[in-house]
């Protein structure tokens, strides 16, 4: 489980969460349908979850067309249809998730500023990364590593823990009820 320190100098968001490095909306989309997919006994319909979580039903399905693609989750087809998650959530990392929706580029791209202007550094002198690119890459390496630290599993427990155990059976008669 991700416990990172609170850094006195930073001024949080009121919600209390730790600061973000800049992720599309389908990385949140997408986390909270496979926790509520790592609790589903069923297949769940794309609508359904669209529903649950008050969110657009057309850019929910490109999300999970995306999960889908990457292997994360499956779809069948029919009466029964929706989507599944492929492995257990012990097995899933966030770190998984955000690559399936958002893709594998740095969040940095060093554009060699250092050899540009009156002072630039010559070619020949530019043989590794300047100190800025080796700043960001070691942030983007630790950014990277706490989010394959966390499992969809460390979240549900943690949900299972803000909500003194109910959301999940909550959830379960919703989706045992709500029909397809």
């Amino acid at each position: 489980m991700l416990n990172l320190p609170l850094n006195s100098d930073i001024v949080y968001p009121l919600s209390g969460s730790l600061p973000q490095v800049r992720m599309s909306s389908g990385v949140e989309w997408a986390l909270h349908c496979c926790v509520v997919l790592g609790q589903a006994s069923e297949p769940v319909p794309a609508t359904q979850l669209a529903t649950l979580h008050g969110v657009s039903p057309s850019y929910l399905a490109k999300v999970l067309q995306a999960l889908s693609r990457s292997g994360i989750v499956q779809s069948t087809q029919g009466a029964v249809g929706g989507y599944q998650l492929t492995s257990a959530p012990t097995e899933l990392s966030v770190l998984d998730v955000v690559l399936a929706v958002d893709g594998d580029e740095p969040a940095f791209r060093c554009t060699e500023i250092r050899q540009r202007g009156p002072l630039a550094a010559r070619p020949q002198d530019c043989g590794r990364p300047c100190a800025v690119a080796r700043a960001m890459a070691a942030a983007e390496a630790a950014w990277r590593a706490a989010l394959a630290a966390t499992t969809i599993a460390d979240i549900a427990a943690d949900v299972e823990t803000d909500t003194d155990g109910t959301a999940f059976p909550r959830l379960r008669t919703y989706l045992h009820t709500t029909t397809h």
